[in-house]
């Protein structure tokens, strides 16, 4: 054992080990961090924009996808719209046509109150006192018809003839009533009279 240490050789080879050694140490010890830092980077290769979009991949036809999808819901978006203002539309032109109708329908009920119809059952009695007071001096007829109401005197007025109506007007339109002179309620009477004729004459 002695001699091998007095060899020439054991000493150089002893110092390239420990040399060798430390240098190994030495490395591994700087390559450590490196190897942290490399192994943290492997396990992070995460895309955000891409994680953002629902997956992990992004290619040329899924954008070209995405931005069909976009301009379809864009289309859906303004054709919505439309629609709405479709809809607003026609609900204002309904409620106009509304009040339209219930004026026409108003309309209608005036002139139901206005036009006097002569039914079959009452026509036979009416012409009997037609002809009675075509008989009658005006002035004895204007005294009857004081006592009427304007729908049964416009009644009998329309069933006399023009030429004895005529001179019964002339008669109330002299004549003084208790609400003035009878002219008033003879212009009544004569728009009437019209209308019932007016109502009669298509049959």
């Amino acid at each position: 054992m002695t001699a091998k240490l007095k060899s020439p050789l054991v000493f150089p080879v002893l110092g390239l080990l420990i040399s060798v050694s430390l240098g190994v140490a030495l490395c591994w010890r700087a390559a450590v961090p490196v190897i942290r830092q490399a192994l943290v980077k492997h396990d992070k290769p995460v895309d955000h924009e891409r994680k953002s979009k629902g997956w992990d991949f992004w290619t040329i036809e899924i954008e070209n996808l995405s931005t069909e999808l976009k301009e379809e819901r864009a289309h859906l978006r303004q054709e919505k719209e439309l629609l709405e203002q479709r809809e607003a539309r026609v609900a204002l032109e309904e409620k106009e046509l509304a009040k339209v109708r219930a004026s026409i329908e108003r309309m209608r009920r005036e002139i139901a109150e206005k036009v006097v119809e002569i039914s079959a059952d009452e026509a036979k009695n009416l012409r009997t006192l037609a002809q009675t007071y075509t008989n009658l001096s005006p002035k004895a007829v204007v005294a009857i018809i004081r006592e009427m109401d304007d729908v049964t005197s416009v009644k009998i007025l329309s069933l006399m003839k023009p030429d004895a109506v005529g001179p019964v007007f002339e008669e109330m339109s002299k004549t003084t009533g208790a609400d003035g002179s009878l002219a008033r309620r003879a212009a009544i009477l004569s728009e009437k009279l019209r209308l019932v004729k007016a109502a009669k004459s298509p049959s």
